[in-house]
């Protein structure tokens, strides 16, 4: 049996980057609650269904229109290495889509109006937000924090400080991290006219741009500690995340090039990680 095209169709959702949104509800749930959301494991098994599947589906209309990008700048991805037709990614992004609103539904209103907003970010930013550069890097990273509002959001009903704080900390770790993929991409961005930092001002000064986002959310990890708002068991994980952040940036910023912002890029997907367990062990 064939497995590359179902492969494909799994490749195409990033899965791992699928997991960290659904793990970021139940991080949410956490932080707000400051206890084991037990009570709530249904509606939040929902609300990663819904996070799973909407991030799954933007990625794959973001593939649809960056089929022509990726032919120059990522040959082996689904659709330019023939494994996924277009019009295929197009029919899977609205399943998804489909199936991610209809758990929101069943978890709540609100959370169907936030599931709502998400989609609306995320299909803008595939569609048109890319080509803005710096705004785009904001869409996309506001689909990454607000899955840590939507599991406060099911728990509590609301939005607490918190919770905002661990989310704006996600936020902007992840702007630094597409600025930082714009210096991956910029050869194929400048030939389809996306204006990426690193395209408008070259790679150097996006180093520089990337760096100052990191910096900004290292800058927010004490903030819960000293409102006293989590364990002591936060700190020293949080302490390996900002060296990790630092030495990333200083890495990046020695070395803006193209196969070392790669390299960058993928050390911040793992520091994010280690930070979302951070968040859950501070908060228990």
């Amino acid at each position: 049996m064939n497995t590359r095209r179902p492969l494909a169709f799994i490749k195409m959702m990033r899965p791992i980057n699928c997991l960290m949104v659904a793990s970021a509800v139940f991080v949410g749930a956490a932080v707000t609650l400051k206890a084991s959301p037990q009570g709530h494991i249904a509606r939040l098994l929902l609300g990663a269904l819904t996070g799973w599947t909407l991030f799954a589906a933007s990625n794959a209309v973001n593939d649809y229109h960056d089929r022509e990008i990726d032919a120059i700048n990522e040959p082996s991805r689904p659709i330019p290495s023939g494994l996924v037709r277009p019009w295929e990614a197009l029919a899977f992004a609205a399943v998804l889509s489909a199936t991610g609103l209809l758990s929101a539904f069943y978890t709540g209103l609100k959370c169907l109006a936030l599931a709502l907003i998400a989609l609306a970010v995320s299909t803008s930013y595939a569609t048109w937000g890319k080509r803005t550069g710096l705004l785009g890097n904001m869409m996309v990273s506001l689909c990454i924090a607000i899955p840590f509002l939507y599991g406060g959001l099911i728990v509590a009903g609301r939005i607490r400080p918190l919770t905002a704080i661990f989310s704006a900390i996600a936020f902007l770790a992840n702007v630094g991290r597409e600025i930082t993929k714009g210096i991956v991409d910029v050869e194929g961005d400048s030939a389809q006219g996306i204006r990426t930092v690193a395209v408008a001002y070259g790679r150097r000064a996006a180093a520089f741009a990337a760096t100052a986002f990191y910096f900004l959310a290292v800058a927010l990890t004490p903030v819960p500690p000293a409102l006293g708002e989590v364990s002591l068991w936060y700190i020293p994980i949080v302490l390996v995340v900002d060296v990790g952040f630092l030495w990333s940036s200083i890495s990046l910023l020695r070395s803006p090039t193209r196969n070392n912002a790669r390299r960058v890029k993928n050390q911040v997907l793992a520091w994010m990680c280690l930070g979302l367990a951070a968040f859950v062990v501070g908060a228990l």
